[in-house]
């Protein structure tokens, strides 16, 4: 950008290029007789630190300052003080740590500040209140550990704010609101954007999860979370109106199998409201994303989604286990009646209402739990999550859901274990049935477990700190983790002798009653 403009000045004024030499150190004396000095430059040098007394006080008219590359540690007020003709001031790729307040007071005319790739830690907070004129700030790649809200607020004219890979995690509206000449800025993170809605360009502008247009940025998944739900839902809806008209053997195992399609079908209510959503932000979810994900909508259908998942592992493990004791103990006196079941049944979804409306108790330790993406699911973990908020999904995902998962597993293995042991003596019709009835189940929960490992490899994995992108979180929030609900209604139902048998009369006797 600058390149131009250099070559320029080089002509019109008197210009010093000392590029990559092996200057260690700049002292007042070095630029005397420089008074009609407009540009230097000091590029990939080894220059360790900048004198105390000030650089212009020898170069009156310096205009443009690259020091690039070199080892500077810190920044001293000292040394601008009177370079009030200084308009840019590059300092990028330095090892700045530290910058006294008041380095940049004497610079009015200044319009280009680079801070960039430094080991700045802290901004003092009246650092930049003189530079009313600048109109592009860099202080990317720096481990700022804090910004002050009103930090940026003597920027009136900036045009461009550069600050990649810097964590804020005091991020707020406030912090960017006197910006009102903001046209681009550059984050870390996509979900920092939504603090800047009224900023024409914003990058990155998609963080796999949401675009700075749309809050679904995958237009796959934008059609495909309205398919998902509506099968899920028309298909569990259809299971708990044919369980509640075709007769079962089984009461108790129908009414958890009916408790089971309520769960599920839950989940196809929140991909509803997702979808629903994605439609009413088209074309502009960066002016809605902060409103969005703080609002109450938001924590609702997050809790939904919690709630669906939790009971339907829950259900599946209160299942199994009873199959278990049914198959593996097959004279065990215990056999589960309507009101135990019932107590069973209440009490799992009790626990699933306590799980998801748990963070809705104390802001302080969870934060904002479920509004930390736009799918409004809080099932990846980063760095700016609260510590208590990280610990209870890691113990919702990798405790409980792993628990349930490992107990399954060993369940069905002592089934089947027991199934081949007693196969050839078996002759018991009941014990047949159960045998039939174990098996379809076993696939039912195999298809559950490979829907599950992915969740519990991406929790690991974002624990361990590693780069997720957030397109991989979307399909699995929208794709693997819905796709239990949307199978289970087939295994459940469509698979089983008893709905065949009673679809095969209902056909009969319509075909016997047309003719």
């Amino acid at each position: 950008m600058f390149g131009a403009d250099r070559n320029r000045y080089s002509v019109t004024r008197v210009a010093r290029i000392l590029d990559e030499n092996r200057i260690t150190s700049l002292r007042q004396k070095s630029f005397e007789g420089l008074k009609s000095l407009f540009f230097l430059s000091l590029l990939n040098n080894s220059v360790e630190q900048l004198p105390k007394t000030s650089l212009c006080l020898e170069m009156p008219h310096l205009n443009w300052l690259e020091l690039e590359g070199n080892k500077i540690s810190s920044l001293w007020s000292s040394s601008f003080k009177n370079c009030t003709s200084l308009t840019v001031l590059a300092l990028r790729r330095n090892h700045i740590s530290s910058i006294e307040d008041g380095t940049f007071s004497s610079m009015h005319q200044l319009i280009d500040l680079d801070l960039s790739i430094n080991q700045i830690l802290h901004l003092p907070p009246s650092l930049f209140h003189s530079l009313q004129n600048v109109r592009q700030l860099n202080i990317s790649n720096n481990p700022l550990t804090h910004v002050y809200e009103d930090q940026f607020d003597s920027f009136i004219n900036l045009q461009s704010l550069s600050m990649e890979e810097v964590e804020i995690p005091n991020i707020s509206i406030r912090m960017f609101g006197f910006l009102s000449n903001l046209s681009h800025i550059y984050f870390k993170r996509f979900e920092y954007c939504t603090y800047s809605p009224n900023v024409r360009s914003c990058k990155p502008n998609t963080d796999g999860i949401s675009s700075f247009e749309n809050l679904l940025a995958n237009i796959i998944l934008r059609v495909f979370v309205w398919v998902v739900a509506f099968v899920i839902c028309f298909g569990n809806v259809f299971v708990i109106c044919v369980r509640s008209c075709v007769g079962s053997e089984n009461e108790h195992h129908t009414m958890a199998i009916k408790s089971l399609c309520c769960a599920d079908c839950l989940m196809g209510v929140y991909l509803f409201f997702i979808g629903a959503f994605d439609v009413k932000y088209c074309g502009e979810y960066n002016r809605h994303a902060h409103v969005w994900m703080e609002s109450l909508s938001c924590q609702l259908i997050g809790s939904l989604a919690l709630l669906s998942t939790e009971v339907s592992v829950m259900l599946l493990t209160y299942m199994t286990l009873e199959k278990y004791v049914c198959i593996v103990f097959p004279f065990h006196p215990y056999r589960a009646g309507r009101k135990r079941t019932l107590c069973s049944l209440a009490s799992i979804w009790a626990l699933g209402f306590v799980l998801a409306l748990a963070p809705f108790c104390d802001r302080h330790t969870f934060g904002n739990f479920y509004g930390r993406n736009g799918v409004c699911f809080p099932l990846h973990s980063d760095q700016v999550e609260k510590p208590g908020a990280r610990s209870y999904s890691t113990g919702i995902f990798l405790g409980l859901n792993l628990l349930a998962f490992i107990l399954i597993v060993f369940s069905y293995s002592s089934m089947f274990y027991s199934i081949r042991k007693t196969a050839k003596s078996a002759r018991q019709t009941t014990f047949d049935l159960e045998v039939l009835v174990a098996k379809r189940f076993f696939f039912i929960v195999f298809t559950d477990a490979v829907c599950w490992i992915p969740i519990f490899l991406l929790k690991i994995l974002s624990l361990l700190q590693v780069q997720i992108t957030g397109t991989l979180i979307l399909w699995v929030v929208i794709f693997i983790l819905p796709i239990n609900s949307a199978l289970n209604p087939i295994l459940y139902t469509i698979t089983t002798s008893s709905f065949q048998e009673h679809l095969r009369v209902c056909v009969s006797f319509r075909c016997m009653g047309n003719h």
